[in-house]
């Protein structure tokens, strides 16, 4: 039907539309109808977001279809397919390089745009904002998002249509009727609209169940009362009026969330489903079409709901048959998850068991976790300890929703149970209980156990009856990463770099992005004592990962942050360590992982001795002191934190205290470097520097002592202030200096904040040093400012051409927002990040550009084909 407001002012939109308004509000029905009536078909892009839709790719790759569709697009917009290393930012800047000769009008029609990620999100803002004037977006959404709309607001080039202007007026409530056959008496239709408030789904309902009606008027005047009640009437006017063959589908297919001609046909043991949805889906029926084929659909929540109830009350024997048939087809169709839940609810727990076992790997592997979690929910608490896959499973969500401990019980009964039916499930049974041995032990940093259980898995790659096939190389890279991370937790960080890096390499090459996530997070702490640039580069791009793919709360996650959060604290940045550091520790459950349980505990009283909260430091590292006994092996941040404890009871003026937990320590740990270190801290604080000096000799002299480039750095710190004690300037300004070598490339600012030295500082400042500035930056950090500015480029590097330093995807980031209107305080806000941080990146990608302005920088990127051309406007 025609809604003549709405449609004028969706004529005269300027270049963003939004409608904005709960669903049954219209929004759909007004916007097709808008099209046919203005004849636009040829020149709208339909783009339904999926409400599973998490992938930046898979959402701008429908938008590049659906324009290749139009009239103008079909001449303009290249082909593309799907990739596994495909850029969904690269998407949208192909897409304006396509678009920027655009001189017709094209209306790119988004459905449902709450459903879209982040990421996507700040794409489609990208592409509104350089866009060419030829392209229209009109936007329907449940609710507002965060696309920026407050600027085109301002400018005048927003229309927004919200759910009072959707609401039916009394004219087009009579309109609807008159176009369903249904002919009302005013008043009847009068107390029917205002009864509604106009609200579509209402007054389409109401028309629906009105056709045929032998008495219109006494309906409209008994239509009434709360939603349920009302949803209950016309749900059962409505199946009255249908025909037996749509009656019996329409209920034998609620119980599924998505329904296709195929199950409908298998459900009601009939033919022709995928007409009949097709009908009632043009009719707009409560049915909702998917995907461009209208193959799949979906009931309107509220009416599949009360569908279920009618089906339960006419036919109750039959359901559990349903879920189970909609179960056996779904497994069949690789459409694992959804066949457990219909298993689940038929109550066949070994059909629902069996087929959580054999699908877990992939789910795995896939890094859905809490889809596993919700799962095993669904299960009678004593089915975990019945069915030795199930109890696998269930010691594999134990490590990421409860304890290490109860993993184990369950690893442990799962292995009995299997081993008492060794012929139950053969290689798939083994393969399940090798990846969840392998998660298991690796918690405990037990790696030759570690070892034994990969070499296993690599036999079992190599299994000719697996289940699973093709499965070889995703075991192989899980195998790598699996050693390379507990090498990581026992300090054998060469062996560690290489298994993680091959790991990565192989996630990558066969399209396994969580693989990939959880290598990169581990690959983190190894760079870091090498280069913080490429460590920090290694965390961001585990963390992007995370947050494209929804993986954020994940352990690797936590891994990732916890690095970044280490880096800014020996960098004096303690504000934004600060967010670091508290995002792990909200990520990481100690009960669950004791090592990287330990490994925050000691972040964190690391960057609170950096603060000076000496006893908030003193508690951490205690805290750290009960998760180091629950491991196989010393981890590797154990004996710093131990060293690091007896430092801040130094602090505290308890050197009593700190003598007895030197003495304490095993023999290992007392001869270990930073436990020397340690001690030189205590002698100096016992004025006794020949004592610290003796310390620490083992240590500047390497040999088997020899530390990471900030121990050693702490190292020659403390020595240059024993040798100042000990009236020996020459020897300290040579161990300064030497300290100052070590921190310049990555500026551990922070060792100056354990360590002032401000006099020290300040006589060599005076003397010959090659690291004036340096210790100028040392002299402001202390002089107050407890955040130290950024301490030069923390970011890896990405391909670009045509340049030959090239661009950060940091600096990428910002340069794609250059041709837009934004302030650097506006790119800052999109990009999360502080507008010192735009300004620093912006210097560097102008200087990598050899350019001077941001005009300069936008044409330079135009030309190496980093940005897309520039539109030709109107």
């Amino acid at each position: 039907m025609s809604r003549c407001a709405l449609f004028g002012r969706l004529a005269e939109a300027e270049r963003v539309v939004q409608i904005s308004a709960s669903a049954g509000s219209g929004k759909t029905v007004l916007l097709r109808s808008w099209i046919a009536e203005a004849d636009l078909a040829r020149h709208a892009a339909w783009v339904p977001v999926d409400s599973e839709e998490r992938d930046p790719q898979r959402f701008w790759l429908s938008v590049l279809g659906a324009l290749r569709e139009t009239a103008p697009g079909a001449a303009l917009v290249r082909a593309l397919t799907a990739a596994p290393d495909l850029d969904s930012w690269a998407i949208v800047e192909r897409l304006l390089t396509d678009l920027a000769p655009l001189a017709d009008r094209i209306w790119l029609v988004i459905d449902d745009v709450h459903e879209l990620g982040p990421d996507a999100l700040r794409q489609l803002e990208l592409l509104m904002m350089r866009a060419p004037p030829g392209l229209r977006f009109v936007l329907a959404t449940r609710h507002d998002v965060q696309l920026g709309l407050h600027r085109l607001r301002l400018e005048g080039e927003l229309t927004e249509i919200r759910e009072p202007n959707l609401r039916f007026t009394a004219a087009e409530t009579r309109e609807l009727f008159t176009a369903a056959g249904v002919q009302l008496p005013d008043e009847a239709l009068v107390s029917l609209h205002e009864r509604t408030e106009g609200w579509a789904a209402g007054l389409r309902l109401a028309a629906l169940s009105l056709a045929g009606h032998p008495d219109p008027a006494r309906f409209a005047a008994g239509f009434s009362g709360t939603d349920r009640t009302v949803a209950e009437y016309l749900l059962a006017e409505v199946l009255d009026r249908q025909s037996e063959e749509v009656r019996r589908l329409l209920l034998r297919t609620s119980i599924l969330e998505r329904v296709n001609g195929e199950l409908a046909d298998l459900l009601t043991e009939d033919k022709g489903g995928e007409r009949v949805l097709q009908d009632l889906e043009q009719a707009n029926a409560f049915v909702v079409s998917l995907d461009g084929s209208r193959s799949w659909f979906r009931y309107h929540q509220m009416f599949a709901g009360l569908l279920q109830l009618e089906l339960r009350r006419a036919a109750s024997d039959e359901v559990a048959a349903l879920h189970r048939t909609a179960a056996d087809w779904l497994a069949e169709h690789g459409y694992s998850v959804e066949a457990i839940r219909h298993a689940q609810a038929a109550g066949d727990w070994g059909l629902a068991a069996g087929l959580l076992a054999d699908h877990w790997p992939g789910l795995h592997l896939d890094g859905q976790a809490a889809t596993t979690h919700e799962l095993l929910a669904g299960f009678p608490p004593s089915a975990r300890a019945v069915d030795a896959g199930l109890a696998a499973v269930a010691a594999a969500d134990e490590l990421a929703y409860g304890s290490l401990e109860a993993a184990e019980r369950y690893l442990g009964l799962a292995e009995r149970r299997t081993a008492s039916a060794p012929d139950a499930r053969g290689v798939q049974a083994q393969l399940l209980l090798g990846i969840v041995r392998l998660l298991v032990v690796r918690q405990r940093g037990d790696l030759p156990t570690v070892a034994d259980e990969v070499r296993r898995l690599e036999v079992l790659a190599e299994a000719p009856d697996t289940t699973q096939p093709g499965l070889g190389q995703d075991l192989r890279a899980l195998a790598l990463i699996g050693l390379g991370i507990t090498e990581v937790w026992t300090g054998r960080f060469q062996e560690a770099e290489r298994h993680l890096g091959r790991g990565v390499a192989l996630a990558r090459r066969i399209g396994r992005p969580f693989l990939e996530f959880t290598g990169l997070a581990h690959l983190a702490p190894v760079e870091m004592f090498r280069s913080y640039p490429r460590a920090a580069e290694r965390s961001r791009q585990a963390i992007e990962l995370a947050e494209r793919h929804g993986w954020a709360s994940d352990p690797a996650a936590g891994t990732a942050c916890m690095a970044l959060g280490t880096m800014l604290t020996w960098q004096g940045r303690l504000d934004e360590a600060e967010l670091w550091v508290q995002r792990a520790e909200r990520t990481l459950t100690a009960e669950a992982q004791p090592a990287t349980g330990h490994v925050i505990r000691y972040i964190r009283g690391l960057l609170e001795l950096a603060r000076g909260r000496d006893a908030d430091a003193l508690a951490a590292f205690r805290a750290a002191e009960p998760l180091a006994r629950r491991l196989a092996a010393p981890h590797y941040t154990v004996p710093r934190a131990r060293a690091l404890l007896v430092h801040a009871l130094v602090r505290l003026g308890e050197t009593e205290a700190a003598e007895q937990a030197l003495a304490e320590l095993g023999s290992q740990d007392r001869d270990h470097g930073e436990t020397r270190i340690a001690t030189a801290v205590l002698r100096l604080a016992q004025d006794d520097p020949h004592a610290a000096a003796a310390a620490l000799a083992p240590v500047l002299d390497g040999g088997s002592f020899a530390l990471p480039w900030i121990g050693l750095a702490h190292a020659f710190l403390l020595e240059a202030i024993a040798r100042d004690a000990l009236g020996d300037p020459a020897a300290a300004g040579r161990a300064l200096e030497r300290a100052l070598d070590l921190i310049e490339p990555d500026g551990a600012l922070s060792l100056f904040l354990l360590h002032p030295a401000a006099g020290l500082l300040e006589d060599h400042a005076r003397h010959r040093t090659v690291h004036p500035a340096l210790i100028a930056e040392i002299q402001d950090l202390l002089a107050g400012n407890r955040s130290a500015p950024p301490h030069g480029s923390h970011t890896g590097w990405v391909g670009n051409r045509g340049l030959d330093e090239q661009l950060t995807d940091s600096e990428t980031r910002v340069l794609r927002y250059l041709p837009t209107h934004l302030t650097a305080h506006e790119i800052a806000g999109e990009l999360c990040v502080s507008v010192n941080t735009v300004g620093a990146h912006r210097r560097h990608l102008y200087a990598k550009l050899g350019v001077h302005s941001r005009g300069e920088a936008v044409d330079r990127g135009r030309v190496l084909g980093l940005l897309a051309p520039s539109a030709r406007r109107a």
